[in-house]
């Protein structure tokens, strides 16, 4: 069968779509090989079975000119790194999944005409995808862009791991009862202050239970105010599939988590970070609202007051929180793991044919 390789690194946000693609094709009989950094996919990529070829490269900061200097160094370095391991592997098909590795390892499959599909989580192309989508056998896109139609772009969703469907068994691991309320909090692998700030405040008298996962950069830090039994703070959640599971409602940043919060068919308050790029939370934030399945808070308005007012109003309320769940199912992509896998592997048959 073929060799796939794909090349996802950074945040958990990219890795773990990526993950969710490779369990694809290997069900189809594919071999698949990660090429990433030393960053999520350093612990996410081996912990779930795959191999992890590793090359040198930053990400492109924003902010300060040195370091971008120095991440355009690394990234010229870092599609030789990527070439070479391309020769070795004779990949039938690469896939782009995100993250600062994907442009050098889509550049070098480019070079070596190996067909390349990408991904895109949010609901604008990153600088990645915009260099690379003219040269790329299939954009897969989580939402339609303007400007981004025809042939080559395809609108899939974004891929996510199956739902745990056991929510008894995902409850007894939280140690959840049946009367149980729970609201899960979290705002991806690195965390988000302000919303870790606001939840630890907000419910720290709260008449339900709390699943903190704050990240591993302000665990340290909020730990110390745990406010009492009823509020579980953890650095990090592995199968985080079963805390979407236990939970009754999701308090999140609004990153591609949207899409498993989705496909858990869950209600959220979304509070968009500001600072990303095109502001593409937002939009996402909007596509869950519009939808009925969430309400937005600002950023800048975000307060544990506010938090608490608004989670509190939607608990209130079962028939409304039980109406965002139904929509929020209902614009769930559940196949976009295997659409992006069966991409790749036409991509793979074209090019063998």
């Amino acid at each position: 069968m073929f060799r796939i390789l794909i090349a996802a690194g950074g945040t958990a946000g990219h890795v773990v779509p990526a993950l969710a693609v490779a369990e694809r094709l290997q069900d189809a009989g594919a071999e698949v090989v990660f090429v990433g950094g030393e960053r999520a996919e350093a612990r996410l990529v081996p912990a779930a079975g795959y191999e992890l070829r590793t090359i040198g490269v930053a990400g492109l900061s924003r902010t300060n000119p040195l370091r971008a200097a120095r991440a355009v160094g690394l990234a010229a370095l870092a599609v030789r790194s990527a070439g070479r391991i391309l020769s070795e592997l004779q990949p039938a098909a690469v896939l782009g999944a995100g993250g600062y590795v994907a442009g050098p390892v889509g550049l070098a499959a480019v070079r070596k005409r190996i067909p390349l599909v990408l991904t895109e989580a949010d609901s604008h192309l990153g600088i990645t995808n915009r260099l690379l989508a003219r040269r790329a056998k299939r954009v897969c896109l989580a939402f339609p862009i303007d400007g981004r139609r025809g042939e080559r772009y395809r609108v899939t969703g974004r891929p996510v791991s199956p739902p745990a469907t056991d929510r008894a068994a995902a409850r007894a691991r939280f140690d959840l009862s049946d009367d149980d309320t729970c609201v899960l909090v979290f705002g991806g692998s690195l965390g988000a202050q302000r919303i870790n700030e606001a939840a630890i405040d907000a419910f720290r008298d709260a008449p339900f239970r709390v699943l903190h996962a704050s990240g591993r950069r302000d665990y340290d830090d909020l730990a110390d105010r745990v406010p009492g039994e009823h509020y579980d703070l953890r650095a990090y959640i592995d199968d985080f599939a079963e805390a979407l599971a236990a939970c009754d409602l999701c308090v999140a940043r609004s990153g591609g988590s949207i899409f498993e919060i989705a496909a858990a068919g869950k209600p959220a308050l979304l509070v968009p970070y500001p600072h990303a790029s095109a502001d593409h939370q937002t939009s996402n934030a909007r596509w869950m609202a519009d939808a009925g399945a969430a309400i937005v808070v600002p950023d800048e308005e975000l307060t544990p007051a506010r938090l608490g007012e608004e989670v509190g109003a939607l608990l209130a309320d079962p028939v409304g929180l039980a109406a965002m769940a139904s929509a929020s199912a209902a614009i769930a992509r559940p196949d976009a793991a295997q659409t992006v896998a069966n991409e790749l592997l036409a991509a793979a048959r074209a090019s063998s044919g």
